[in-house]
């Protein structure tokens, strides 16, 4: 980042002291270009809704993504992230950004199963051949875990081997043994494979895009290097670019026009998109 541009974070850091990061960035993004359905169940649990952003010019070839947010699997709003909506919206694309249940409320696996019920939701609109599903951290826990041989999306009704295709960034694929009690409780133990995508890369598998800062240290880069090894050598399509200095948030952040220079993750993404 130039050191003008920090200059400019920094001032909106102050005047803005107290708010998300993700708040923050949504300040720098234009209300333009998209109309938002904000708030509409997919399930019954006030958790369980999710904003849909229509493009003012869609693609012609109707494609949409559907977003799941990190945090851990203990917090979150889909309202922390307009800026990558309208990041994919202004690039023609249908959004579709859900909330879903979280620790302490749920545990392992009612986020995953939360995931493919908005996942349903989603190509029950927009079709499941023209739907990318894309995560970021723990989001992209809960995107592999679907897209991979799991019966998820199938017991929600929806063939994962029919859509478009699968964006990771950042995420937890391989992360055994848990050493964090809090993790344990949500996940129900320190070594149970079933919790992690990387034990079902096994064929057939969708094509996916696995996107990781080299400098993330909240969620190692390893995580996305053995997982897509995995698909590989499981026959599975894999595109896999790692970006030197950008960490954990840089390669969300990015997203957003005011940090885009931050990493290609956008770009990345949209020529996979654009591919497939």
């Amino acid at each position: 980042m130039s050191l003008a541009r920090r200059g400019v974070l920094s001032g909106l850091l102050g005047a803005l002291a107290g708010c998300s990061p993700a708040a923050l960035l949504n300040t720098t993004v234009s209300r333009k270009g998209y109309a938002l359905e904000a708030d509409i169940p997919y399930g019954p649990d006030p958790r369980q809704k999710l904003d849909l952003y229509r493009p003012d010019m869609p693609r012609a070839d109707g494609k949409a993504v559907i977003f799941f947010y990190g945090g851990s699997w203990d917090s979150g709003s889909k309202s922390d992230y307009l800026f990558v909506a309208q990041a994919f919206a202004a690039n023609g694309l249908t959004v579709v950004m859900p909330d879903y249940r979280i620790y302490p409320e749920v545990r392992f696996p009612a986020f995953i199963e939360d995931a493919a019920t908005a996942t349903r939701w989603t190509a029950d609109r927009v079709g499941t051949e023209k739907l990318f599903v894309m995560g970021h951290s723990a989001g992209a826990h809960s995107a592999l875990m679907l897209v991979s041989n799991t019966r998820y999306l199938a017991n929600a009704g929806v063939d994962r081997l029919r859509l478009a295709g699968t964006i990771g960034l950042a995420g937890p694929y391989d992360f055994l043994p848990l050493t964090s009690r809090r993790l344990q409780e949500i996940f129900g133990g320190a070594n149970d494979p079933a919790v992690q995508p990387i034990t079902f890369a096994q064929a057939p598998l969708p094509p996916v895009l696995l996107l990781h800062g080299e400098a993330d240290r909240t969620v190692y880069p390893r995580n996305t290097i053995r997982l897509a090894a995995a698909w590989k050598a499981a026959g599975g399509s894999t595109e896999t670019k790692l970006y030197p200095e950008v960490d954990h948030i840089d390669i969300v952040a990015a997203l957003s026009s005011f940090l885009r220079a931050r990493a290609p993750t956008l770009a990345d993404s949209m020529a996979f998109i654009d591919r497939h």
